[in-house]
């Protein structure tokens, strides 16, 4: 009952988006019945339609070939919409300024050109003032004139004096521009413009910032290096680097070259060993185990291993365990390994619990020499805590993406204890990686890709 009002909580929201992006994209900028008002209202209901279908083809096992068709246009509006949401929102504050300049600069313009030349009467403020004219004689003047015996044509000058308009009587009859004018709405063609310019450039900054943060993901992730003391670790493994890599999202956008970009940069780095901390995939083994295949040419001199994520539990967890160690990786499953120095374990996902297999820390930490550094694989940040209880020297977490699309990170920062990067929790450090992939849009705004070695360094050294 909750998860249906949620949903439709949702659905009414996203409604309710799309129809303001509609009316400043398209009701305020095109005319009625025309192409482009056309074409805007039938995209306005199809890229809705695309974005539900990529998000829902692969639960309900449609084909992998249509989960592809819907998964690129369908996620990157998502995208799209945020941004252009978000611009067009710093664009409600921009409008009225530039209708109130253009208000401005009419009127001044207006007023430039009803001045008149003087001698004639000038209009100031909705009053108009007699401006006397010394040089044209009076009517009574004329007739006086014409009786002192002056000629005809005096006569027919005094006619037309007579019969032309008095100035002093003018002001009688008040001319339309005396009435001030009412407060009128700001002109058609102001307003058209207006909106033109403002969804113009918020069309230009959606779209140029989810064009930039799609080449940040496709480009493949950058290597970041970080040095983390630990002071149980010997003098031996100072120096040991680790290689860790989350979020790789494998899947209808993400596939194989994806998968081929990582293993080469992680390779580069020549590490002691690799972490692969959840979220490896995004679908079956029957649809994605030939786009993972490029993790088995990973070269670590102890080796590579994974844990499970909250994708995986999406995914069939079991089968991509087993896949993973055909790939030459070693899952770790609520397990521990002895490394050179250290202690490296692994505990499956949270999300495991609704199918029996969440994580079990006294089964991977339990009875383990607590003299020993401890290194824990755990998906989530959220378990730190019980990882500061089993003494852990540092835990490796991937899951938060660093908030993938700003401002997500903000969202990711109320659900988990760190987002990215290395924090303390008391006597245990936890790293958080934003992840090599990307879910959903294949897009990343201020929450780059990263791939992360973590060199330890002993205190004895």
């Amino acid at each position: 009952m909750v998860f249906a009002l949620v949903g439709l909580v949702v659905l009414a929201l996203l409604g309710a988006v799309h129809r303001y992006v509609w009316r400043r994209f398209v009701g305020d900028t095109t005319a009625p019945g025309s192409r482009l008002r056309r074409a805007g209202t039938v995209a306005a209901f199809v890229l809705p339609l695309l974005s539900v279908g990529a998000m829902t083809s692969g639960r309900v096992g449609a084909p992998f070939w249509l989960q592809q068709v819907l998964a690129w246009p369908g996620f990157l509006w998502l995208a799209c919409l945020l941004y252009l949401t978000l611009a067009l929102l710093v664009g409600e504050v921009v409008r009225p300024v530039l209708l109130r300049v253009l208000a401005r600069r009419d009127a001044a313009r207006a007023g430039a050109e009803s001045g008149t030349p003087s001698g004639t009467p000038a209009e100031t403020s909705g009053t108009l003032t007699e401006v006397p004219d010394e040089t044209r004689p009076r009517t009574e003047e004329l007739v006086t004139s014409g009786s002192a015996g002056v000629s005809a044509p005096s006569e027919a000058v005094a006619r037309t004096a007579s019969e032309a308009p008095d100035p002093v009587a003018e002001p009688e009859t008040e001319p339309a521009a005396s009435t001030p004018a009412p407060a009128l709405a700001p002109h058609p063609s102001r307003r058209l413009f207006v909106s033109r310019v403002v969804g113009g450039a918020a069309a230009a900054a959606g779209l140029a910032t989810v064009g930039y943060g799609a080449y940040g993901v496709l480009r493949g992730p950058s290597v970041k290096r970080i040095t983390v003391p630990l002071a149980r670790l010997p003098r031996a493994a100072h120096g040991f680097r680790i290689a860790v890599v989350s979020d790789i999202h494998i899947g209808p956008i993400l596939g194989r070259a994806h998968t081929r970009r990582i293993v080469d940069t992680i390779n580069a780095t020549s590490p002691d060993l690799v972490a692969v901390v959840g979220d490896l995939v995004d679908g079956s083994v029957a649809d994605l185990g030939s786009a993972a295949e490029p993790l088995a040419a990973l070269r670590a001199r102890h080796g590579s291993y994974f844990v499970t994520g909250n994708h995986e539990y999406f995914s069939g967890a079991e089968q991509w365990i087993d896949h993973v160690r055909e790939l030459g990786l070693v899952p770790l499953e609520n397990a521990r390994v002895e490394i050179e120095g250290f202690d490296l374990a692994g505990v499956n996902d949270i999300a495991g619990e609704t199918e029996g297999q969440g994580p079990d820390f006294g089964r991977a930490l339990g009875d383990r020499d607590r003299g020993r550094a401890a290194v824990l694989m755990a998906h989530q940040p959220v378990v730190i805590h019980d990882a500061v209880e089993h003494g852990v020297d540092l835990q490796l977490s991937g899951h938060t993406h660093g908030g993938q699309l700003w401002p997500g990170n903000y969202l990711a920062e109320l659900a988990n204890p760190t987002v990215a990067g290395l924090e303390r929790y008391g006597d245990t450090q936890l790293f958080v990686s934003r992840g090599a992939g990307a879910w959903g849009p294949p897009v990343r705004v201020g929450a780059p890709s990263d791939i992360t070695v973590v060199e330890l360094a002993s205190r004895q050294a």
